[in-house]
């Protein structure tokens, strides 16, 4: 694991009816994302699959997987969605956070 403080950039991205969050490493050549994917409507509120967190060895250990994870539980409050952790990762984080609970589709 870094010690070094990371530079990260989270930026959202639409691709058809899913999308992903892709954060950039300042420096670093390769990037770490989380896929989600549409999961349809659950009480009329939409659910989004968090279906993949990659984040390559490269930048591993300094924090990026879980940022992503944040991003998309920030995007969720904000926006009113719920999210389907299907991704083993964001599950685990959802384990961790029992704050989260009522955004867990």
């Amino acid at each position: 694991m870094s010690e070094e403080p990371t530079q990260l950039t989270i930026t959202h991205h639409v691709a058809g009816q899913g999308g992903r969050y892709v954060a950039v490493v300042e420096g670093a050549a390769e990037e770490g994302y989380l896929e989600w994917e549409p999961g349809g409507q659950r009480d009329d509120v939409e659910v989004r699959i968090a279906a993949h967190t990659i984040v390559p060895r490269a930048i591993g250990g300094r924090g990026v997987a879980g940022a992503l994870v944040a991003r998309l539980v920030e995007d969720a409050r904000r926006q009113g969605f719920l999210i389907q952790p299907d991704c083993s990762y964001v599950a685990r984080k959802f384990a961790e956070n029992p704050d989260w609970a009522g955004l867990k589709a």
